[in-house]
């Protein structure tokens, strides 16, 4: 399996990444606009997506790992729906899955799940349905887990296919660059927005919103 290779990125520790972005402005039209960005900035931007480049055989070598478990315990084949899978992570970035399940099974895939994973809350999706999403290690990777209805994990693989054949590089250069300086600022809450621009932007009919805490799933 490939090793974790070295993530020094841009910025230095202890020193902030210089930008002249108006990330107020970005943040307030909703997407990052390459086009908008000058020259030496996104020259800064596109090395650092270079840098977060380097992971990718490791990382994907670590999803493999963990999809084979999920099929193992579940019998559903997982699909990256966070953000390695679309190639917009940064250096501290989790993995994340999704698989779907036939809402007469909710029971059961709970249960199954619960032996493996920690189950971490429930989150919205659409008006009439949520998703479950657990969370695990695998190779020193925190790796979250939703648990979809099969007609919205439909829906999200539809939102990631489109997104596959339409996002740019240039653009996802630019949206990796914003995230990163939004989480070196510490504007974590701008940050937790930002992360969802992409999914909201290609998928509008999902509710994107802050996972409900529970003691237990639902069943």
């Amino acid at each position: 399996m490939p090793e974790n290779p070295d993530t020094n990125t841009a910025g230095t520790e202890g020193h902030l990444t210089r930008s002249s972005l108006d990330l107020d402005a970005i943040l307030a039209s909703g997407w990052a606009d390459p086009a908008q960005f000058p020259l030496q900035e996104y020259e800064q931007a596109a090395a650092f997506f270079a840098q977060q480049r380097r992971r990718d055989a490791w990382l994907m070598a670590t999803r493999q790992q963990a999809a084979a478990s999920i099929e193992a315990w579940t019998g559903r084949v997982p699909r990256d729906v966070g953000s390695f899978g679309l190639r917009l992570n940064l250096e501290t970035s989790d993995l994340d899955l999704g698989i779907g399940y036939p809402t007469d099974r909710r029971q059961a895939i709970v249960e199954t799940l619960m032996a493996h994973a920690a189950f971490k809350g429930e989150r919205r999706t659409r008006f009439a349905t949520t998703r479950l999403v657990f969370a695990f290690v695998c190779d020193g990777i925190d790796v979250d887990l939703s648990v979809l209805t099969e007609e919205d994990f439909a829906v999200a693989c539809r939102m990631l296919d489109e997104v596959d054949a339409t996002m740019t590089e240039p653009e996802r250069i630019a949206h990796a660059w914003v995230k990163h300086l939004l989480r070196e600022l510490g504007r974590l809450d701008d940050y937790a927005a930002w992360k969802l621009v992409t999914y909201a932007r290609f998928c509008p009919e999902f509710h994107w919103v802050p996972i409900r805490e529970h003691a237990h799933p639902v069943g």
